[in-house]
């Protein structure tokens, strides 16, 4: 069982998918938090590729201190193994997190959704089909690092994987090896995504920095610009901050987490006025 887990219905259900689909650790099943007191406010909270909930706890944890409802979901093939995610498509991906925020809503609450990275498109995604009251788009890209990603859908046939170095400590969240045909996947969202951007004009947060290995610099600044949004933010942190902004190695984390609240605040005393 999840930490921060609550009976609904809906969220046993995705545990049993999760379980069913060979999720032992805990800490990567989805999570529900609630506050004492909710006032009809949501989060949904969307992971990066090869991650799992986990990365997101801790937003989740601070996001329920100020009253917000969360739900972290789990991406299919993630939580279990790289032979797993190996066979997942975008498609499953994005109807996961659809099926968090028509549950949110279902539960009437407004719904925001926080993405990090892989996550953060299958935000932008999913704003196409259902907007939400606000985006928060952690280290989001239109373009991976590696010079090679781009061709990874034909890569796999000869690498079917690539090494990443991850602490034992880290081992059980993260792989350690992640399979090209699910950064093809990626790539399929990509093209999914540019030159349409400037259709989502839904209210956005976007942190980024200087130091992420993972995505090529200057890609995250690339998407606040295309975006269609009125009220949108952007910052860069600085080459100490990593790709993962969530993550306790971060030495700009406690920031991280108080842009995300006071732009959620400020939205919400935008929207009562």
């Amino acid at each position: 069982m999840s930490r921060g887990y609550k009976r609904v219905q809906w969220l046993d259900q995705e545990i049993e998918l999760a379980h069913s689909d060979g999720v032992s650790h805990p800490e990567n099943l989805p999570f529900y938090l609630s506050p004492k007191h909710p006032d009809g406010d949501a989060v949904l909270l969307v992971h990066g590729f090869g991650a799992s909930p986990r990365e997101m706890f801790p937003l989740g944890k601070i996001l329920q201190q100020h009253n917000f409802t969360v739900y972290g979901v789990r991406l299919p093939g993630h939580g279990t193994s790289p032979e797993d995610l190996a066979g997942r498509k975008a498609e499953e991906w994005l109807a996961t997190v659809e099926r968090g925020y028509q549950s949110l809503a279902a539960m009437n609450f407004t719904v925001n959704v926080a993405g990090l990275s892989t996550g953060a498109l299958l935000a932008l995604k999913l704003a196409f089909l259902h907007p939400p009251n606000s985006l928060i788009l952690l280290s989001p890209f239109l373009q991976l690092q590696h010079s090679l990603a781009p061709f990874a859908g034909l890569l796999s046939h000869l690498i079917p994987y690539q090494d990443k170095d991850i602490s034992i400590a880290e081992r059980p969240f993260y792989y350690q090896k992640r399979p090209l045909r699910g950064i093809a996947q990626i790539n399929r969202l990509l093209k999914q995504l540019r030159g349409n951007l400037n259709s989502i004009t839904t209210p956005s947060l976007i942190l980024t920095s200087t130091g992420d290995a993972t995505i090529a610099p200057g890609t995250a600044a690339e998407i606040y610009q295309q975006l269609g949004s009125k009220h949108k933010d952007f910052h860069c942190y600085g080459p100490e901050v990593p790709h993962v902004l969530t993550a306790t190695e971060n030495p700009q984390q406690r920031d991280v987490l108080r842009r995300c609240i006071s732009f959620l605040e400020t939205l919400l005393l935008t929207e009562t006025k």
